[in-house]
């Protein structure tokens, strides 16, 4: 497949190289747009003061990947609509939320509202966090900033670098081997049709060919380097199975494809205490 070949997924959806500028723009104006759509669809899943790590419905209340969250300096990455955050603070955590949109922290906001749980909000970009060297004790996002960057080894070092020694990072994204197959929750999502080591994100493209969506592709010993290259030990990948009962869709999210391979990677890094 060239660089500009079409990929399945139709008319204006490419897997080809972008520029960090392009995917910030992109995504940015994206989901500011799709603000409303995502949290109409997702919202009740994801709740006003619950944090839910993945589609498949793991919850920090069973997993505790964060350790003791009570007193802790946390910052939630690419927050969306804050929940996780609110949770957060709801178990005695001292949390600022962060994120890129503007249209998700407009909800984030209003959700504050409506159950009464609030934290400071900011938006700002993953690649440049407007906080001091170890301002906290935990960062954590689930599925937020990490796959949307060009540079994810960046933001890592970002991470590492607002984290006090001894600090906790953890973070969700799709599983890596997700990107074999079509974003097809049903049969036609069982067929690997792409390269696993084929890095090109996923983008779609207006008519001019300027991107409205990226999303980045990175293999599993990819974000091992990455993590450890930016000075984090990193202690456990969290791949969770598919509930039963659980028989929502999620996007390519589903029973069918989750109970023959994972959907979700959690990645669990902890910076040296010396």
């Amino acid at each position: 497949m060239t660089d500009d070949q079409p990929d399945d997924g139709g008319p204006g959806v490419l897997r080809r190289p972008v520029t960090d500028a392009e995917s910030r723009l992109a995504n940015r104006a994206w989901w500011d747009a799709d603000a409303d759509n995502y949290q109409a669809e997702h919202g009740a899943f994801l709740g006003e003061v619950d944090f839910v790590w993945c589609p498949e419905g793991l919850r920090e209340a069973d997993a505790r990947l964060l350790g003791p969250v009570r007193d802790a300096r946390v910052l939630e990455l690419g927050c969306g609509a804050a929940a996780a955050a609110r949770w957060l603070a709801s178990q005695g955590a001292r949390v600022a939320a962060m994120d890129l949109s503007a249209g998700m922290l407009r909800h984030a906001v209003h959700d504050a509202e409506t159950s009464g749980v609030r934290v400071p909000l900011v938006q700002a970009d993953a690649l440049a966090l407007p906080f001091a060297d170890t301002a906290f004790d935990i960062v954590c996002t689930a599925f937020g900033a990490i796959p949307f960057v060009a540079d994810s080894a960046a933001a890592h070092r970002e991470v590492f670098r607002v984290l006090r020694p001894g600090g906790r990072w953890v973070f969700s994204v799709t599983h890596p081997m997700r990107w074999i197959f079509l974003d097809d929750p049903g049969e036609g999502g069982l067929l690997a049709v792409h390269s696993y080591f084929d890095r090109r994100p996923y983008v779609e493209q207006d008519a001019t060919g300027v991107p409205t969506y990226v999303e980045q592709h990175r293999t599993l010993g990819d974000r091992v380097r990455e993590i450890v290259g930016a000075g984090f030990a990193l202690r456990d990948i969290v791949e969770p199975e598919w509930p039963e009962g659980h028989d929502g869709i999620w996007g390519q999210w589903s029973p069918l494809r989750g109970r023959l391979f994972p959907g979700t990677a959690i990645f669990v890094a902890d910076k040296p205490a010396t």
